[in-house]
C-alpha cells in the first residue's frame, strides 16, 4: 500500500500567474534556440549548428536538475538529447518529446525578418522553428519550472529532444528500438502537434505516415542540341514530367496504382473557406481532390513533388536533357501500411515511365501513420487541464496530415503507454513555410495546460 503523503495540487490561478511570469525567460531562450541554424542536412548547413543546438538543450536540462543527461549519437549521424528528472516515490513516469532540428528557411528573401533571428511583430514571434518545434521544448521547460515553484514536479519526467525529425531518417527510432528501456513511460506527451485553430485547445489523435522516394530518369549519354536532335531524341525531363503528372487525377486527387484513396474522416471537420484562408489559396484557384477537406487531409493519401533536379530558367541552354530527377513525398493515413504504399509508389513510377527510358527509384525516408487511444485516463486529465488553460473552451480531437514517425515506434515499444499530441503549430504559425511564427499566448496557455495536466495525471494514478 502506498503510504506516501498526498501531494496538494497547486492552485490553478497561482500556477497560471507563475507561467505568465516565466514568459520573458521563455522568449529569451526561444531566441537563443532559433539562432541555431539546426537543419539536419549538411548540404545546406554545417553539422556544427545542430551540435551546438544539442549542447544548448543538454545544458538546459542539466540546469533544471535532470539526471543522466546525455547526447545520443543516433544511427543516422545526428544527435538527440535525453534527460531524467525523478519525481516522488511511486509516481508515474511521463515522457516529454520535442525536436530541435528545423526545416530549411527556403527563400530567405521572402522572410520579412531574418529566419534565424526571433523577431516580434503584430503580437507573434517569428523565426524558423519558433513553433516547429523549438517552441515545444520551451513549452516543456516552462511547465516544469512553474511546477517547481509550487511544490515540485509530481511525476517522474523523461525528456527526449530529437535532432532529425524533419529529415525523416529515423535515427531516434532506430536508437529507441536498440535501447527500449530508455524511453519507457506510462504516458508520452508529444509536443510537436498543434491546436486546430488559434485559441481552440486540441489534441491530435491521428497522423499520416510518410514515404520519401527519389526517382531518376535517364535517356541519353549526355545532353544534345535541341535544334539538331529535338523531336526524335528522348528527353529525360519530358519523360519525368509525364511520370509525375500520372500521380494525380484530373481533379488533383492522388492516383498511385493499387493505392486506396477514398477514406473518410468522421471527427472534427475543416470548413473549406477556413482552409482556403489558412492555406492562403489565391482568389479563384480551386482546391484539389474530392470529399471533405478533412477527408483529404486526414483520411486519404496525398502525393507531393518536393523537388526536381533540372536546369533553372536563367542560364538554360537549348538542350534535350539526358537525365532528370525528382523527390516525391507520399503521405498515408492510419490504416494504411507505409511500406506497402512505398512499394506501390515505386512500381507506379517505374511502370509509367515512357519510351523505355531507364528509371531508378530509391526510398530515402519512411514513417508509419499513427492513431491514438483517446479513451484513456491521460486524455481525461488533459481535457481537464485544457479547461483551465482555455476558460470556456472544451478540448477538441482532430487529425493531422503531417507525420511524426517516432509515434508508431513508441506505440510499438510501449503498447501500454498513453500517447498525447499537443503543440504550437496552429494554422497561423505557417510551419515549414517562410515567415514561421508562434503565438506567445498559445505558448503561455499550453505551458499552463501541460503543468496542470501533470498534476491531474499524477492524482489520477495515486
Amino acid at each position: 500500500m502506498d503510504t506516501s503523503p498526498t501531494r496538494q495540487q497547486p492552485d490553478p490561478a497561482a500556477l497560471a500567474a507563475t507561467v505568465a511570469g516565466l514568459q520573458a525567460r521563455a522568449r529569451t531562450e526561444l531566441a537563443e534556440l532559433v539562432a541555431f541554424k539546426s537543419v539536419a542536412d549538411e548540404a545546406q548547413f554545417p553539422k556544427s549548428e545542430c551540435e551546438a543546438a544539442a549542447r544548448w538543450v543538454a545544458d538546459a536540462l542539466t540546469a533544471e536538475g535532470f539526471q543522466d543527461v546525455a547526447t545520443l549519437d543516433t544511427p543516422d549521424g545526428t544527435q538527440s538529447v535525453y534527460g531524467y528528472l525523478p519525481g516522488p516515490a511511486g509516481a508515474p513516469t511521463v515522457l516529454l518529446y520535442a525536436h530541435y532540428d528545423v526545416q530549411p528557411p527556403l527563400d530567405e528573401a521572402a522572410w520579412i525578418s531574418p529566419p534565424f533571428e526571433l523577431t516580434e511583430r503584430d503580437g507573434r514571434w517569428y523565426g524558423r522553428g519558433a513553433a516547429d518545434c523549438k517552441g515545444g521544448l520551451i513549452m516543456h521547460l516552462t511547465a516544469l519550472r512553474a511546477l517547481k515553484e509550487h511544490g515540485g514536479v509530481p511525476v517522474n519526467v523523461k525528456v527526449i529532444v530529437e535532432g532529425s525529425e524533419e529529415q525523416g531518417t529515423g535515427g531516434l527510432e532506430r536508437y529507441a528500438e536498440a535501447h527500449p528501456e530508455l524511453l519507457t513511460a506510462d504516458t508520452i506527451v508529444i509536443g510537436d502537434a498543434g491546436n486546430f485553430r488559434l485559441g481552440l485547445p486540441t489534441v491530435t489523435a491521428t497522423l499520416r505516415g510518410m514515404t520519401l522516394v527519389q526517382v531518376q530518369v535517364d535517356t541519353l549519354e549526355g545532353n544534345l542540341h535541341s535544334g539538331m536532335f529535338g523531336g526524335a531524341a528522348p528527353d529525360a525531363l519530358a519523360a519525368l514530367i509525364r511520370v509525375l503528372d500520372s500521380l494525380r487525377a484530373e481533379d488533383g486527387s492522388t492516383t498511385v496504382a493499387g493505392l486506396e484513396a477514398q477514406g473518410t474522416w468522421q471527427g472534427l471537420q475543416y470548413p473549406e473557406e477556413d482552409f482556403r484562408q489558412d492555406a492562403k489559396v489565391l482568389d479563384g484557384v480551386g482546391l484539389i481532390g474530392d470529399g471533405t477537406v478533412a477527408d483529404r487531409l486526414w483520411a486519404r493519401p496525398a502525393v507531393t513533388v518536393l523537388g526536381i533536379d533540372c536546369p533553372p530558367v536563367v542560364g538554360a541552354t537549348p538542350s534535350v536533357h539526358a537525365s532528370a530527377r525528382a523527390l516525391i513525398s507520399l503521405r498515408v493515413p492510419p490504416g494504411m501500411d507505409a511500406a506497402a504504399a512505398t512499394k506501390l509508389l515505386r512500381a507506379h513510377l517505374e511502370q509509367t515511365t515512357p519510351w523505355n527510358a531507364r528509371v531508378t527509384t530509391e526510398q530515402v525516408g519512411q514513417g508509419q501513420p499513427f492513431q491514438a487511444n483517446t479513451d484513456s485516463p491521460a486524455y481525461a486529465s488533459m481535457a481537464e487541464a485544457m479547461r483551465v488553460a482555455y476558460p470556456g473552451e472544451e478540448m477538441q480531437t482532430a487529425g493531422m496530415g503531417g507525420s511524426i514517425p517516432l509515434c508508431n515506434t513508441l506505440a510499438t515499444l510501449y503498447p501500454d503507454a498513453e500517447i498525447l499530441l499537443i503543440g504550437l503549430s496552429e494554422p497561423e504559425a505557417q510551419i515549414h513555410a517562410v515567415n514561421e511564427s508562434v503565438s506567445p499566448e498559445e505558448l503561455e496557455r499550453l505551458s499552463l495546460a501541460e503543468a496542470v495536466f501533470l498534476t491531474k495525471y499524477a492524482e489520477s494514478k495515486a
